[in-house]
């Protein structure tokens, strides 16, 4: 009666690794926190900036706000040139008018910059591979949102955006020696 039972749990243990239960293994989720939960609403945000006519009060009501909303990085006219005149081959004149002449302004110049992003790592495949480091399968999904706010005292002269709407990656990690991979990095002598 005990060995049957001992049987029994061994084989349901087996049974649960063989099969490849991927719900046992970790998911991460890596958000860049923000006001927008998609892609789609921090471009929504974002379209109703207009360049000329939007102040900084009003991209504090859509959520451009340095001071009050997590990673909006305020950048000064230093950084908005290295981002336009990233060599000596574009030329001042070459840029938007609105950029030219916040660049030409200097102190009065300054930026948003807004990246506000959301990844999620799940693992999958065996179970007993990836715990022993085997192997390692992983989804990567998300999507990311880019932009550049650019401010002449109190008022947007120039806006750009890029992104990436629909992140989906995809891992498959083979370690042969499986645990004993890593091994080398423990014996690696630092300076």
């Amino acid at each position: 009666m005990i060995i049957t039972r001992i049987l029994t749990t061994i084989v349901m243990i087996s049974v649960l690794f063989i099969s490849g239960c991927s719900g046992l293994l970790p998911t991460i989720k890596q958000t860049t926190k923000s006001p927008w939960q998609s892609f789609e609403e921090a471009k929504k945000a974002f379209d109703k900036i207009v360049p000329g006519e939007t102040t900084t009060e009003e991209l504090k009501l859509l959520g451009f706000d340095p001071f009050e909303t997590p990673n909006v990085k305020l950048v000064t006219y230093l950084d908005i040139q290295k981002h336009f005149i990233p060599n000596e081959s574009v030329k001042l004149q070459d840029l938007p008018k609105g950029v030219r002449h916040c660049l030409e302004s200097q102190a009065a110049c300054q930026g948003y910059e807004v990246t506000p992003t959301m990844r999620r790592k799940k693992r999958y495949g065996n179970v007993m591979l990836d715990l022993l480091n085997f192997r390692r399968k992983t989804v990567i999904s998300g999507w990311g949102f880019d932009a550049l706010i650019v401010l002449e005292k109190e008022l947007v002269v120039y806006k750009l955006w890029g992104g990436e709407p629909n992140v989906l990656e995809y891992e498959d990690k083979k370690n042969p020696l499986g645990p004993l991979q890593e091994v080398g990095k423990i014996f690696t002598i630092t300076n």
